[in-house]
């Protein structure tokens, strides 16, 4: 695939056929990666679809040691596309919506 075709975004369909293929076991996984489709639907590409296709390969134990840091991309997944979006996924949301104590 050339650069063109990688950073071509992604359709509706392909859109909606990633969402399927991401749904997870574990309700961790299923979390983390609910909150980054809510962030980045809109502007997933072609290699961030074929990166996060790499990471739901991978079983649920190993996903959710990726998503929560305790480990790192290894062998295959050790890519510049993966370590992306291993970091989009992770990435907290910038809103919270608990208030804030007062302290005294």
């Amino acid at each position: 695939m050339d650069v063109t075709t990688t950073e071509t975004l992604l359709d509706e369909r392909a859109l909606s056929k990633l969402r399927w293929r991401c749904r997870r076991g574990l309700l961790e996984n299923d979390l983390f990666i609910e909150r980054f489709f809510a962030r980045h639907a809109s502007g997933l590409t072609v290699r961030q679809a074929e990166a996060l296709g790499a990471l739901m390969d991978l079983s649920d134990n190993d996903l959710l040691d990726l998503l929560l840091a305790r480990k790192e991309p290894e062998g295959d997944l050790a890519r510049d596309d993966v370590t992306h979006l291993l970091g989009l996924l992770r990435a907290t949301p910038l809103t919270t919506s608990q208030p804030q104590k007062e302290t005294a």
